[in-house]
């Protein structure tokens, strides 16, 4: 589930993507859509479920991502159970950071992963993964920008000299 988790905080910067933007303009119907968390944007709960099922299966299938940790000492037992709790954390996760009802009270990023040895190239996997997954799902060019920016500042945190 660890190997999981740093997907979850992916979204954590997204809660302060949602406003008018910062020129100065008059705020019209563009700025009402503007105002928009990502959450909504994104379609809601339903949306978010969607986008995480793939991402997982997709990152899950992946031999690049490494995904239950195999030849690590935090090899992971990817059970339907185990994958669907992983699932439901990150929907609560990118729920609460894109500006949903949901509520995350999981670890940081640098705690979580710490000994799994993820690599820089496991790490560009996993991203690859979710640019596919928003690419499915058609999600507007700036929120997948801006979500796989998130990504990236992240990696410090997760990928592992080894």
């Amino acid at each position: 589930m660890r190997i999981v988790r740093h997907v979850i905080l992916f979204g954590c910067v997204l809660a302060g993507m949602a406003g008018c933007a910062t020129e100065k303009r008059h705020c019209g119907e563009k700025c009402a859509a503007d105002a928009k968390s990502l959450y909504e944007r994104l379609g809601g709960e339903a949306a978010v479920k969607a986008v995480v099922n793939d991402f997982v299966d997709r990152a899950a299938a992946n031999p690049k991502v490494n995904f239950t940790r195999k030849g690590t000492n935090k090899e992971w037992q990817a059970t339907p159970e185990n994958v669907q709790h992983v699932k439901a954390m990150l929907v609560l996760q990118i729920g609460e950071a894109s500006g949903g009802p949901q509520k995350y009270t999981g670890r940081d990023m640098k705690s979580t992963h710490r000994g799994m040895g993820i690599s820089g190239a496991e790490f560009d996997a996993l991203a690859g993964d979710l640019a596919a997954t928003l690419d499915k799902y058609k999600v507007a060019p700036a929120d997948k920008s801006e979500l796989l920016s998130v990504v990236s500042s992240m990696r410090g945190d997760i990928v592992e000299a080894r």
